[in-house]
């Protein structure tokens, strides 16, 4: 969006902006080897707000992961509101969460969880924090109140960075998101021959015993922020068990977007002609074109054939 303090330096063109709708950070190794790393940056841009005030998030992808932040940028235009880049980094089975600590997952979280995890880019938004009717939420930007940016800054530490990974330094973002709110992970993945397909998982954060939080949270690193994810089921294929999800994500990158956005994630693709490879939106939520109904009955074939056909709108 540009900066005057560019022009300020001599650089007029620079000072002007170039427009963009989204951006990434190359973080590892390239910089972080020799300079602190890139987390506080990442996680305020991400954020709905920073030192100025409230303000729409920006959508920035780290390790500059351009198809994530593609993913990130779906959900953004359509809810208006801030995303999580997140590493979808390990599946805990029930058994494996009682073998290690001792204790049983319960709720929401009884057939196992997803961990989401990075080095501390995740926006602030994601802890919790907002409110709405009285539970966690992401809100928009103009419904975020001045007390719920100072809840989410008062949930949020700034532990030093873990020098294994970041010989240079710097500062990663500490917190735990709340568990209840309704989440949806997609990504985008490019496939070689195919072209772009879509991964959609709707679910929920979940809120798990202090004790096993603390325990298995320090099998990856205590001082990135966490979000506990547990997807919605639904007894056959890639959501027949949690594992099946995580076994099923096409890499270890997730976009994350508050509330079930499934439904309008798969009317853009089919817009963009990009295909769905995997989501779990019941039937009767989902709506694409009409001539999609010329491809067959099976609607995930019938969508890969009319993708194919029809070809992509942007080149």
């Amino acid at each position: 969006k540009g900066n005057p303090r560019l022009k300020e330096m001599g650089f007029k063109e620079e000072a002007i902006g170039h427009n963009a709708l989204l951006a990434g950070f190359q973080g590892q190794r390239q910089w972080t080897d020799f300079l602190p790393n890139g987390d506080f940056s990442e996680t305020i841009l991400n954020s709905s707000f920073d030192w100025n005030g409230i303000r729409e998030a920006y959508v920035l992808a780290t390790e500059n992961d351009s198809l994530n932040g593609v993913a990130m940028l779906f959900g953004h235009l359509i809810s208006n509101k801030a995303q999580l880049f997140s590493d979808v980094r390990t599946y805990w089975s029930p058994e494996s969460v009682k073998r290690v600590t001792g204790k049983e997952l319960t709720g929401q979280a009884a057939n196992g969880i997803i961990h989401l995890i990075n080095s501390g880019a995740t926006t602030l938004d994601a802890t919790g924090k907002q409110r709405l009717n009285g539970k966690p939420a992401m809100k928009e930007p103009w419904n975020i109140t001045e007390e719920e940016v100072e809840a989410c800054l008062r949930a949020t530490t700034w532990s030093p960075a873990n020098r294994d990974y970041f010989r240079g330094g710097g500062y990663s973002s500490t917190f735990l998101s709340e568990g209840g709110m309704p989440m949806t992970m997609c990504r985008l993945n490019l496939v070689d021959g195919l072209g772009p397909v879509l991964q959609i998982a709707e679910g929920w954060t979940v809120e798990i015993d202090p004790e096993i939080h603390d325990i298995i949270n320090r099998r990856t690193d205590k001082t990135w922020p966490t979000t506990w994810f547990a997807p919605r089921l639904t007894g056959k294929g890639p959501f027949r068990d949690v594992y099946s999800v995580m076994n099923n994500w096409g890499a270890n990158h997730g976009a994350i977007s508050y509330g079930h956005i499934g439904q309008d994630l798969i009317t853009l693709a089919s817009m963009l002609r990009i295909p769905v490879c995997m989501h779990n939106v019941e039937d009767e939520e989902i709506f694409r074109p009409s001539a999609w109904n010329a491809f067959g009955m099976d609607r995930e074939g019938a969508d890969f054939r009319a993708c194919k056909n029809f070809g992509p709108i942007y080149k």
